[in-house]
């Protein structure tokens, strides 16, 4: 595959799951209430939450400097993948990988950049990261979901996904 049909290959993943992510955030944000939840199946649920920190809402940083550490690691992963296209030995499965951990993170980014000031809540880069997918897939006896609780959105599914195939498939090009 040339070059030029690589890069475009990245830019159609990253546009098409970045646009994918906000399409479905935003129709949660305004047709959901917060908190509210739809079960769709037994098994999964649609339901509106903010996230304001890191996965399953860890906050370790400031919410500033989070939104920074996020754009400064798509700018090395997009000059990482630049690199890469370059390579005709690299897969273009691989680089299609790596295009989807940045279109994932690119919609947490805009999220954290301008739903704060979109939705009137706070500032930009203070934004909530908006998650819907709930997937209560093993009960107790008592009713209680003990796996899986994580409540995500699709740009965290394009990075866990990717980053699966990854290591299942491409490790050996982390190296």
């Amino acid at each position: 595959m040339k070059i030029l049909n690589r890069r475009i290959l990245v830019l159609l993943i990253v546009l098409g799951a970045v646009g994918l992510d906000q399409v479905i955030k935003l129709y949660i944000a305004t047709h959901f209430a917060l908190g509210e939840s739809h079960e769709i199946t037994s098994w999964f649920w649609l339901c509106y939450i903010e996230n304001n920190g890191m996965a399953f809402g860890i906050e370790w940083f400031s919410k500033l400097a989070l939104t920074l550490f996020r754009l400064l690691a798509v700018g090395l992963l997009g000059w990482y993948v630049d690199t890469l296209v370059r390579k005709p030995e690299v897969p273009s499965g691989y680089i299609a990988t790596i295009a989807f951990i940045i279109a994932g993170a690119l919609g947490n980014i805009v999220d954290c950049v301008f739903y704060g000031k979109l939705f009137g809540y706070a500032g930009w880069f203070y934004g909530r990261v908006v998650d819907m997918f709930y997937f209560p897939l093993i009960h107790n006896s008592a009713g209680e979901v003990i796996f899986f609780r994580p409540v995500f959105n699709f740009a965290d599914s394009c990075i866990t996904c990717a980053v699966g195939v990854i290591i299942l498939f491409y490790s050996r090009y982390l190296r």
